[in-house]
């Protein structure tokens, strides 16, 4: 397995109980040893849009993810614009986290954003110093290199499975297996 780290994604063990990462994927977006780690769920979408969490973009109903459990009144984002969104940092080739929001709110105004280019997230995961460690030492996640198709070109209910298939092997067996092992 790869060691956690930006841009890696940490795919959610196929009988991982907890409500709130169950066959989840999430990409880290910063992984410290002394300050701890955060990102975002991919694939888990919040029940509201984006127009209903920020008023002043009446009409774009684009959906937004629950990003993870800790601080769900924060919005962030992650895109394909490095080059419109100043401070906006790579989290992998392809795909930056974060950037100037004010300007972001006019470009999606003008239409200058793709909506299949950029991907809204309430709250985020984290984990504080070396707890992500010890989650890996339990075998909670498996880890794969981020990429900007599985971020950007899959579809949401796919990307646990596909990120499965990226490890092949066993691993790829495992799309098949219930969530509670003793319905197998």
């Amino acid at each position: 397995m790869i060691q956690p780290a930006i841009g890696i994604l940490l795919i959610a063990e196929p009988f991982l109980k907890d409500p709130n990462f169950m066959r989840t994927v999430v990409l880290l977006c910063r992984h410290e040893q002394q300050q701890g780690s955060f990102g975002f769920v991919l694939n888990k979408e919040f029940h509201q849009t984006l127009n209903e969490l920020i008023p002043e973009l009446e009409g774009f109903e684009w959906p937004v993810y629950n990003g993870g459990p800790v601080q769900m009144d924060t919005l962030h984002y992650l895109h394909e614009y490095p080059h419109l969104l100043p401070d906006s940092q790579e989290v992998c080739a392809g795909v930056y986290w974060g950037g100037d929001f004010e300007i972001l709110k006019e470009l999606i105004q003008e239409n200058s954003i793709d909506p299949l280019k950029i991907k809204f997230f309430l709250g985020y995961s984290g984990w504080d110093a070396e707890q992500l460690e010890a989650e890996m030492e339990e075998k909670t996640w498996l880890t794969v290199a981020a990429n900007r198709q599985l971020v950007f070109g899959t579809a949401m209910e796919e990307i646990w499975k596909t990120s499965l298939k990226t490890l092949g092997g066993k691993y790829e067996m495992m799309i098949h297996f219930p969530t509670d092992p003793q319905l197998n």
